[in-house]
């Protein structure tokens, strides 16, 4: 096994510190005192009790939440379905059709996801909303769960499915006893990086958000353009603890699965 060299410890480290060293400078002047972003004032948290009497950003962060929890549910379920179809089923005819439909959205730029979606709305003559946020959401997202749940099949036992439909169990409850325990992990993941998607989608949801339908992402955009303030920090600092939480815990559970697997 080859050592890391002094190069390769350099471009870690360069790497690493680009990527965390902005993220640890916006938590640490989130307790700022100061109202300049880039003076220490002192220690302080005054700037997250403003932000819990900043109505505007509540109200984005509710609608942000909503938004990021029925999409990425749904998303879920989809992409779980769509995964399966694609490694259960092998060849089909439309299969690369389907295949394609399914990882158009990982590489098609936002923009155009955003206003094909917002020209369908207009067709179809839909109020945009929290409904139309929404299902974008799920258009979107789906895919990479799907992506997820293919790469977790992969390398599923399928003789253990063979035998609990031997034994007499019927497909749906193969499905719920033996399969989606083993690929629960992935499914977790998948819903958690759905979330992810959706708490962090700025375009998307500016094509297709209508009055009251303000997501956070939006909100925060529209208060950068008038100067960065401390209750960005704060709301960001928010953002960042959920996203840490999210992970922490797909840790655990996917430690946990594995222990469980390990044992039987």
């Amino acid at each position: 096994m080859k050592k890391f060299g002094n190069f390769n410890i350099l471009a870690l480290v360069i790497g690493f510190s680009f990527l965390y060293i902005p993220i640890i400078l916006l938590i640490l002047f989130s307790f700022n005192e100061s109202r300049l972003v880039t003076v220490w004032g002192g220690f302080s948290t005054k700037w997250y009790g403003e932000l819990m009497q900043n109505q505007g950003i509540k109200d984005a962060a509710w609608v942000t939440i909503k938004v990021a929890f029925v999409s990425s549910t749904v998303a879920t379920i989809l992409g779980t379905i769509a995964g399966l179809v694609m490694t259960r089923f092998g060849h089909f005819r439309g299969r690369t059709l389907f295949s394609g439909m399914i990882y158009a959205p990982m590489v098609m730029p936002e923009v155009i996801i955003g206003l094909s979606t917002l020209l369908m709305f207009v067709a179809l003559a839909v109020d945009r909303g929290v409904f139309t946020v929404t299902l974008a959401h799920i258009t979107f997202s789906m895919c990479y769960v799907a992506v997820v749940i293919q790469s977790r099949m992969s390398s599923y036992d399928d003789s253990i499915t063979e035998a609990a439909l031997d034994l007499g169990c019927t497909p749906f409850r193969t499905f719920i006893l033996i399969t989606l325990p083993i690929i629960l992990p992935a499914v977790v993941a998948g819903w958690l990086l759905s979330f992810t998607l959706s708490l962090d989608d700025l375009v998307i949801a500016s094509f297709t958000s209508g009055p009251g339908s303000t997501t956070l992402p939006m909100k925060i955009y529209s208060m950068v353009r008038l100067g960065v303030t401390p209750e960005i920090n704060a709301v960001s600092t928010i953002l960042v603890g959920l996203v840490t939480l999210g992970v922490i815990s797909a840790s655990i559970i996917g430690r946990r699965q594995k222990q469980n697997v390990i044992k039987v």
